[in-house]
């Protein structure tokens, strides 16, 4: 905060609470005439009187005013002060993460020396990262790991970058950024949806069979480099297979046609700054326990 951002926050504070005190003041009534009324009646003889506050609900008033003169010399309030007990919520949430940190140690101490297979299946580390996936996974991917309209789903055997432990690891740790680039202006209205057909008939659902056909050549020229001329992906790129039923923005015309023409972006952000490697690890451990990957599974996430 700027100096005189800090002088004008000041300055606004001490105007509130002067004018708390002097309101206080202006409403205090000692001895009132007790036939003094505010000058609303109702019903002809029933008078609205116009009696001061208890003295008791006053000095309570009063009460406030001091706690909160004091509360602004201990804790930050005056623009940039910092108080005097030095209280910040940025200090305050480190303290409680290193004490969290030590509470926690000797238990994840014992994980250290396990590699992603062997924590996988040691029941004590999967009860630790099911809290971690908990708090830090579900809120994309589910309570159940099964993902949802643009979250792929964690409990299958289809893997977008791979599904061995060191993939899983450097997908969790750094993160991934995958982008379907728009292709409405280079295949045309009539190519679009050509292409449409012919990705459909690549996992099975019906298309019109004309369409399908002249999509094919407009998909070899402009899907291949990436999702391979059989249109089964590749994991070094990010591709997603074409070729079987797994849809992460649905397998409607319409999803499919958004994606050719607009184009995707998805990002997995990078966990390693937040929870160390350690717990990284664990998480890596605790997806490859929920999809038990076979060796060369392809996981068609990002663009389908």
């Amino acid at each position: 905060m700027s100096a005189d951002w800090s002088y004008y926050v000041i300055v606004l504070v001490i105007i509130n609470v002067a004018g708390a005190l002097w309101l206080l003041w202006w409403t205090r009534r000692r001895g009132a005439n007790e036939a003094e009324t505010t000058g609303h009646v109702w019903d002809g003889d029933l008078s609205e009187y116009n009696n001061p506050l208890p003295r008791w609900w006053l000095w309570l008033f009063y009460l406030t005013v001091i706690f909160a003169a004091g509360y602004l010399v201990l804790y930050p309030g005056f623009g940039n002060y910092g108080g005097q007990l030095g209280w910040s919520q940025q200090k305050q949430y480190s303290e409680q993460v290193a004490a969290a940190e030590q509470a926690y140690a000797a238990r994840f101490a014992r994980f250290a020396s396990m590699d992603i297979p062997t924590l996988s299946r040691d029941a004590e580390a999967m009860a630790a990262a099911r809290n971690l996936f908990g708090n830090n996974c579900a809120t994309c991917h589910g309570s159940d790991a099964r993902g949802a309209v643009s979250f792929p789903n964690l409990t299958d055997g289809d893997w977008l970058y791979g599904g061995d432990p060191a993939t899983l690891e450097q997908t969790i740790r750094d993160g991934r950024y995958g982008v379907m680039p728009p292709w409405g202006e280079a295949l045309g209205a009539s190519g679009v949806e050509e292409v449409i057909a012919y990705v459909l008939s690549l996992s099975g659902t019906r298309a019109p069979e004309d369409m399908a056909a002249a999509g094919k050549p407009k998909f070899d020229l402009f899907c291949t480099a990436c999702h391979g001329t059989d249109a089964r992906g590749n994991q070094q790129l990010g591709a997603p297979n074409l070729a079987d039923t797994i849809w992460l923005y649905s397998d409607s015309p319409e999803s499919i046609r958004q994606t050719l023409v607009k184009g995707r972006s998805n990002q997995m952000p990078a966990h390693l700054p937040l929870l160390g490697e350690q717990k990284v690890r664990l998480l890596a451990a605790y997806v490859m326990s929920l999809s038990q990957p076979e060796a060369g599974g392809a996981h068609g996430a990002a663009t389908n």
